[in-house]
């Protein structure tokens, strides 16, 4: 029966969180620097998520830090995401078998 008041709360914490911003902010936001922070956001939460995956999930730290080198200078010529990936798999598989050799 406890199983379904924590899922009763996750719900309607879930929810809340989707319906506030709609009922809070019904016109739009007008000032610039609120805008400009809610623009960067996504961008700030997916880097807090996905950068220390990209170091520590791998056998060797090597191997992250050169797929992360990889993503960024791919990133930064303007590749599209399924290139950036790839790259940086092909880079973690590389490394780990080069370090492996020694």
């Amino acid at each position: 029966m406890k199983i379904y008041l924590y899922i009763l709360a996750m719900a309607l914490t879930t929810y809340l969180i989707r319906v506030l911003p709609l009922t809070v902010f019904r016109k739009p936001i007008q000032s610039r620097f609120i805008r400009s922070f809610l623009h960067y956001v996504p961008y700030a939460c997916l880097t807090a998520m996905t950068f220390p995956a990209i170091l520590y999930d791998t056998t060797y730290i090597i191997s992250g830090i050169a797929a992360l080198i990889v993503a960024i200078v791919l990133a930064f010529r303007g590749k599209s995401l399924l290139t950036v990936s790839l790259a940086s798999c092909a880079a973690v598989f590389l490394t780990e078998r080069i370090v492996e050799l020694f």
